[in-house]
């Protein structure tokens, strides 16, 4: 498959989540330059961080549907991977850059798509201070400009008086804050918001009132009367006479509620394994590292999965799997500690304060006991095996890959034989 290819398939992925103003072939230039990037630092050439760019240029090109870091992912872990892994490259060392490289692009995506709402809340902000000083000089004209930038604005637009008071809010600020635009006149910022949202945002504002700051900005969680949490990225600026005297506050505010959740399940992604949804080896090694001592390990792998896809198929195999993490977190989340997938039919637990041996040792028996049970899929009755090696770290690891190599060996010191499907 040529990088061509890998562009057209990234494409047809794409396809749907935008309407850009490219044509499929300038879409496919495009891409295919991003694709032999990505593909550099997938073999090592480039650092992982090469696909921020890759990230930024989809942005700037108009993919802003979230749905496009979803569908890249995959396809940086799946098609572009393979292709590396057919040029003979190690496979272990293009998983962990594969896994680098999604992450990087998940954070580029995230931080090019904020950088674009942020543009957008500028120029709204910009044009909203000028409309207003023009009013002190050409009042008529300038009202009705701010008017149509106030009406039709996508983002949040209010003003406040000296004394606290809403004098005026558009309907995507009553939107956000879960009001009616109808009832903001008049009202006290901390009467409408209430005094649990105001936190910080009051104390700033006061701060412009008294002329002790000129503009502030910072991002704020709203809880709505309905219930629901918005968050919001607040700016508020002073609009003040020719004598410098504070005669209103404007604030301009951008929904960032859908932007964080995007951040959440981007992270979620790159950290998690994608078929059993346990963290992955990179979110593993970052929390080994971090961990409090005493740590408990246990690495283990299954005996007999090799025969259950062999005879029933990998499909199978992937509902093995799956039941296999779901037992496996049950037993481990029960303990304290945290399961990982580092790939194929391998598994990794830690216990942080980890009390002793034994408790490491009758950790590994629930887990013997849990992962041997037979389990039904599809209508078949499948056993497997687990063996399971286990490290007591009194210490905490100085060199995460010897904790490792520590565990693999115990696993492999204590193989046995389990029962096969």
């Amino acid at each position: 498959m040529s990088v061509r290819d890998l562009a057209a398939g990234w494409a047809d992925a794409l396809d749907g989540t935008v309407a850009p103003t490219l044509t499929r072939d300038r879409i496919e230039d495009l891409l295919t330059e991003l694709t032999g990037g990505l593909l550099d630092a997938l073999r090592g050439c480039h650092l992982p961080q090469t696909a921020q760019s890759a990230a930024a240029a989809l942005v700037a090109v108009n993919y802003r549907d979230p749905r496009v870091a979803g569908r890249t992912l995959p396809v940086i872990l799946g098609p572009m991977a393979d292709h590396i892994r057919r040029e003979g490259v190690e496979a272990a060392g293009v998983d962990d850059r594969a896994v680098l490289v999604a992450a990087e692009f998940a954070t580029g995506y995230t931080d090019a798509l904020r950088s674009a709402a942020l543009q957008e809340q500028e120029i709204t902000l910009a044009a909203a201070l000028a409309a207003a000083k023009e009013a002190d000089r050409r009042r008529e004209l300038s009202e009705a400009r701010f008017s149509a930038v106030f009406a039709g604005a996508s983002v949040g637009i209010g003003t406040v008086d000296t004394r606290g008071r809403v004098l005026d809010a558009n309907t995507a600020f009553a939107e956000m804050l879960g009001l009616d635009v109808e009832q903001m006149p008049g009202r006290t910022v901390i009467e409408l918001i209430g005094a649990a949202n105001i936190g910080a945002a009051y104390a700033r504002m006061t701060n412009l009132l008294t002329g002790g700051i000129d503009r502030f900005r910072l991002e704020v969680d709203h809880r709505r009367p309905d219930g629901s949490t918005a968050g919001i990225d607040l700016s508020m600026s002073a609009v003040r006479d020719r004598r410098g005297e504070v005669l209103f506050l404007i604030g301009v505010a951008v929904d960032v509620t859908e932007r964080r959740e995007l951040a959440a399940r981007l992270w979620h992604d790159a950290n998690h394994d994608e078929l059993t949804g346990l963290p992955n080896r990179g979110h593993f090694f970052d929390r080994l590292a971090a961990a409090r001592p005493p740590v408990g390990v246990a690495y283990l792998d299954l005996d007999g999965f090799k025969e259950v896809n062999d005879r029933w198929g990998h499909s199978v195999g992937d509902e093995v799997l799956r039941t296999v993490s779901a037992r496996l977190r049950h037993v481990v989340e029960a303990a304290g500690g945290i399961a990982a997938r580092l790939g194929g039919d391998e598994f990794i637990v830690m216990v942080e304060q980890c009390t002793g041996t034994e408790r490491l040792t009758a950790l590994r028996d629930e887990l013997t006991a849990a992962l041997t049970a037979p389990m039904a899929v599809r209508g078949q009755t499948i056993s497997v095996g687990a063996s399971i090696g286990t490290v007591y770290l009194e210490d905490a690891p100085t060199a995460v890959d010897e904790a490792m190599q520590a565990a693999d060996a115990a696993m492999y010191r204590n193989k046995t034989t389990r029962s096969r499907a």
